[in-house]
């Protein structure tokens, strides 16, 4: 019997547990199952989250049409094809669930789910398909090739192309796909920050004004204009900028894949060389959310113990938030030359996450003659699950509620944190002129 779902949550702040992933148990499928229907019975008997994801109208359908109309009733073999919907957007545990810790029922759903990922992706592998897609490293070498780039880029827009991708390896033939360029992140910048000149630092009781951006595989690869927005942007509000000698990718395309040792793989790499800034005196930002959540919560829960890990989670940064805490301590510079308008904003679900508020619409309304729109519902994209042939279509329907609402305002700027977010919503919203990051409207308010 399920359990009743009229009991108090616990009025306490969320708390999250460290991931026991090194643990023999976190692997073992009946010890798994046992959890899953635990939880799976919790969530049945309250179906709070029913609006978020469709991992939980898959689990509700599951109890519904199963013999007992109860979660015994549903056969264990089908359990994966919930934790198969879910994209790890924490939005949940954030803004839901009543019995997250330190209730005593324990629930964590999202870490349930990535362990349920982990344990498939330990006994069966993945695909060639989801291999590559989560390959962001890899992927982008290949693809910034001088000329390479140009001629992936128009494949991709090329119907012939999007249905024998579709077809050979289950890339979906509508979904959004990057572009990439040779002229990286990495290529443009380095140049910039030799031109840029120095500035007198101002430390504040928060922020040290130094700040190393850590590229991302995405925005070195795919949007690499991002990164000199941001760097122009900080260094015209007095903040001394560096860029990461040499990462990888963060972590989270493998993470939400279950291959759990790769992304220990990556913190190896990533962890000394952003301790040793830090200890140089530099904060840390990243212009995509998710690989600044993965700094600041994912990789502190699975290496708890690691100082280095708690030393970069302590400096890292959303690049709004650091520019919030500067124009609370008034280092921020106010002396715009363009006004932005109305703004769509759609607040990406890792950033909603990250507990921060919205500091980018803070910032923006600083703007003269600038309103911000706050759209608060998930776009579906998640990376590589808007672009999976199987769950396209499922991707599309969560978007579309923001979609329509940037259609209503249809003489507002469409913008967005992520950029893969930005681009499904232009896409469903038909805009053909796409969707800005918040810093490259920052960058254009301030007319640099």
């Amino acid at each position: 019997m399920s359990k009743s779902p009229d009991r108090e949550g616990s009025l306490d702040a969320p708390t999250r547990h460290p991931l026991d992933w090194k643990n023999n148990d976190f692997y073992d499928a009946a010890s798994l199952d046992k959890e899953l229907e635990r939880v799976f019975d919790i969530c049945h008997g309250c179906r709070r989250c029913v609006n978020l994801c469709d991992a939980f109208p898959t689990l509700f359908d599951l109890v519904d049409e199963s013999d007992t109309m109860e979660v015994d009733g549903v056969d264990p073999a089908d359990f994966m094809k919930v934790a198969d919907q879910c994209y790890l957007c924490d939005m949940c545990y954030m803004t839901k669930c009543p019995y997250v810790p330190p209730h005593e029922w324990n629930v964590d759903f999202p870490h349930l789910m990535l362990r349920a990922k982990a344990v498939k992706f330990k006994n069966q592998g993945a695909s060639f398909r989801d291999k590559v897609l989560t390959s962001t490293d890899q992927v982008g070498r290949m693809a910034t090739i001088p000329l390479v780039d140009i001629t992936v880029n128009a494949l991709n827009e090329q119907r012939w192309a999007r249905n024998l991708m579709e077809k050979s390896i289950g890339v979906h033939h509508q979904a959004v796909l990057p572009k990439f360029d040779s002229n990286t992140l990495r290529k443009r910048v380095t140049p910039l920050l030799h031109e840029l000149r120095e500035v007198k630092v101002k430390s504040t009781e928060q922020t040290q004004g130094r700040v190393a951006l850590f590229a991302t595989c995405y925005g070195n690869n795919n949007s690499p204009q991002l990164g000199e927005h941001l760097v122009e942007v900080f260094h015209h509000n007095g903040i001394e900028m560096k860029l990461v000698g040499r990462e990888r990718c963060c972590g989270m395309p493998k993470m939400e894949l279950g291959d759990l040792e790769a992304v220990a793989r990556a913190k190896e790499q990533n962890i000394p060389e952003l301790a040793a800034l830090v200890d140089e005196g530099y904060d840390l930002t990243a212009l995509i959310p998710s690989c600044v959540l993965m700094f600041k919560q994912e990789l502190p829960l699975m290496f708890p113990d690691d100082p280095d890990v708690k030393k970069v989670q302590q400096a890292f940064f959303d690049p709004f938030e650091y520019l919030w805490l500067r124009h609370k301590s008034g280092l921020l510079r106010t002396d715009f030359s363009n006004p932005l308008g109305d703004i769509s904003y759609q607040v990406a679900c890792h950033l909603r996450v990250q507990n921060i508020g919205y500091k980018a619409r803070d910032v923006l309304q600083l703007v003269p003659e600038t309103q911000v729109n706050v759209l608060e519902r998930c776009s579906g994209h998640d990376g590589t699950y808007a672009v999976k042939v199987e769950t396209h279509d499922k991707a599309v329907k969560i978007g579309r509620p923001v979609a329509r609402k940037v259609q209503a305002a249809e003489s507002a700027t469409l913008s967005s944190d992520c950029p893969m977010a930005g681009g499904h919503i232009a896409r469903l919203s038909e805009r053909e002129e796409g969707a800005m990051h918040p810093i490259s409207l920052l960058h254009k308010a301030y007319g640099l």
